[in-house]
């Protein structure tokens, strides 16, 4: 058997399950479930330092027994793909217990012909996927054995194919045994990630990267994937997660049901007021069945 190792355990998050756990367990309870019907939510990917208490607004909403399987998307920070990657390993690991692969599912996105195989090295590389899987198996841990999961790293996809993506995954999200999850930070402000865009009519520059986000918020809350790629053409806002986010807005799009998303909670790393200082931004939402 495969395993995926949780190779940023002790410097992202606690390596240590039972206070990781106790952790995880704080956050969540601080935060209330909104609807039981909630299908897929967007969530952060930082150091739980940073971003563990914004996830938690996501994962209280996920009832895991009504669940059989649970995709998440990522986007891939370390390699350059034009498509989706699906991994061949068998289970991947977390401190707090391991999360087993859908191998069936697996083969069947890869017998499309649109998907790619990432190794074992990408994928334990890659945190956008990991950062999730404490989280998972923290809400799901007594029914651990009856979960699996459908990791997919989400490429440099042009807008066609986040649309051909879409369509091929909506019938999976219509599946009521499915569950999804879309992993992404959102402005990644600072000289160090290449982006200072400053509305100073927004007051301190803080208050402009949060006016930023929060209008990017309101348009995935349209449930509009064209809108969203025109707003991020406008503001080249760094959403790392940009991606991903245009798959399930057309996924949800295109499904049979239909989805009200809703927007959560959002925070800041920190509060920028001086130019040559830097953060990062956690946006959470949820898409319900209406």
């Amino acid at each position: 058997m495969s395993i995926r190792n949780c190779t940023h355990a002790g410097s992202w998050y606690l390596p240590n399950a039972q206070k990781l756990g106790t952790q995880l367990s704080g956050w969540l309870g601080n935060c209330k479930r909104i609807n039981e019907n909630v299908k897929a939510i967007i969530g952060p990917h930082a150091g739980y330092t940073y971003s563990g208490r914004a996830a938690a607004y996501g994962y209280v909403q996920l009832a895991p027994e009504k669940y059989k399987r649970i995709f998440i998307l990522g986007p891939s920070h370390h390699v350059y793909m034009k498509n989706c990657g699906l991994t061949s390993l068998d289970v991947f690991q977390t401190p707090i217990g391991n999360l087993k692969v859908d191998k069936q599912v697996i083969q069947d996105l890869y017998n499309t012909g649109k998907f790619c195989w990432t190794t074992k090295k990408t994928d334990e590389d890659e945190h956008s996927i990991e950062m999730h899987l404490p989280y998972i198996a923290k809400v799901a841990e007594n029914i651990l054995d009856n979960i699996t999961i459908v990791p997919i790293m989400v490429g440099n996809l042009n807008t066609e194919l986040e649309e051909n993506y879409g369509t091929l995954l909506a019938p999976y999200f219509d599946n009521p045994e499915n569950f999804f999850v879309i992993s992404s930070d959102f402005c990644h402000w600072g000289e160090r990630f290449g982006y200072t865009h400053y509305n100073k009519t927004c007051g301190p520059i803080y208050k402009s990267i949060e006016d930023l986000d929060k209008t990017a918020m309101r348009i995935i809350e349209g449930g509009d994937p064209v809108a969203f790629s025109k707003y991020l053409k406008e503001t080249k806002n760094t959403i790392c997660g940009r991606h991903p986010i245009a798959v399930m807005l057309w996924t949800a799009k295109l499904a049979k049901q239909n989805y009200d998303i809703e927007s959560l909670y959002y925070e800041q790393s920190s509060q920028v007021t001086d130019c040559h200082d830097s953060s990062v931004s956690y946006g959470v939402l949820s898409f319900t069945q209406k």
